[in-house]
């Protein structure tokens, strides 16, 4: 096939979930992560981290609505940030995933100020995730649903933790761990959507090469957001110093 070619649909969505190889799933933090090797403070460390991440990912998404013109993917890609904001009474399966989150967070030993403060947010990842949203917010709206494009391979991150957890970290409450069961279906519809306008989106070699690019930086958000909760909390941090 000539280089200027676009590749077949099946060629380049294969192409873009062959990017699994950067997902975070595979740095040494989480592999600590998810083998049970971390102390408690260690984890709590990563969850108030990580929870900076969570409760932009709907600013995240209002970003890429605002931007686009199409109703119909309107009508479609609000759903995400009611997924995370909640819906309704916002109680019970209506929370949202901020809420669910915050209850994992509770769940680690945090409580609902140390997570809404951000006062555990390292400088690293608050660069990492406030440049997303300003991609998020700068990008034509086909490159901004692109690079949630991750969410192909988040089920394997989650049933990981769900089928691990239990016993590797039994000082967590069960119900805590309700976050990562929500979001196996909620992912796996995202990607049929994220999917169909990548395709779309890739008609020719150049803006194909290009969705790759885009996968890339979002890779790179995560992966950078686990060296710096990495660095910020080795195995001989001071006990003052621990969250």
């Amino acid at each position: 096939m000539s280089a200027d070619l676009p590749w077949s649909p099946a060629e380049f969505e294969a192409r873009l979930r062959a990017k699994e190889s950067g997902y975070h799933i595979h740095h040494p933090f989480n592999k600590r992560l998810n083998s049970g090797a971390l102390q408690p403070f260690q984890v709590r460390g990563w969850v108030a981290n990580r929870f900076y991440y969570q409760q932009a990912i709907p600013m995240k998404d209002a970003a890429v609505m605002a931007n686009c013109e199409d109703r119909a993917t309107r009508r479609r890609w609000i759903e995400r940030m009611l997924d995370h904001d909640g819906h309704g009474d916002h109680e019970g399966q209506n929370a949202g995933g901020i809420e669910t989150w915050t209850r994992l967070g509770m769940a680690v030993g945090l409580s609902r100020e140390d997570l809404w403060s951000h006062r555990h947010v390292q400088p690293g990842v608050r660069f990492a995730v406030d440049a997303y949203v300003n991609f998020a917010r700068r990008a034509p709206w086909r490159e901004g649903v692109i690079s949630s494009l991750t969410e192909m391979f988040a089920p394997k991150i989650h049933a990981d933790r769900l089928a691990g957890w239990p016993s590797m970290y039994p000082w967590i409450a069960a119900e805590g761990l309700a976050y990562f069961r929500s979001r196996i279906p909620l992912a796996q519809r995202d990607v049929e959507h994220g999917l169909e306008v990548a395709i779309a989106f890739g008609d020719t070699r150049a803006k194909q090469e290009r969705a790759i690019e885009i996968l890339q930086f979002k890779l790179d958000v995560l992966w950078s957001l686990l060296d710096a909760v990495e660095r910020a909390y080795p195995d001989d941090l001071p006990e003052e110093r621990r969250p």
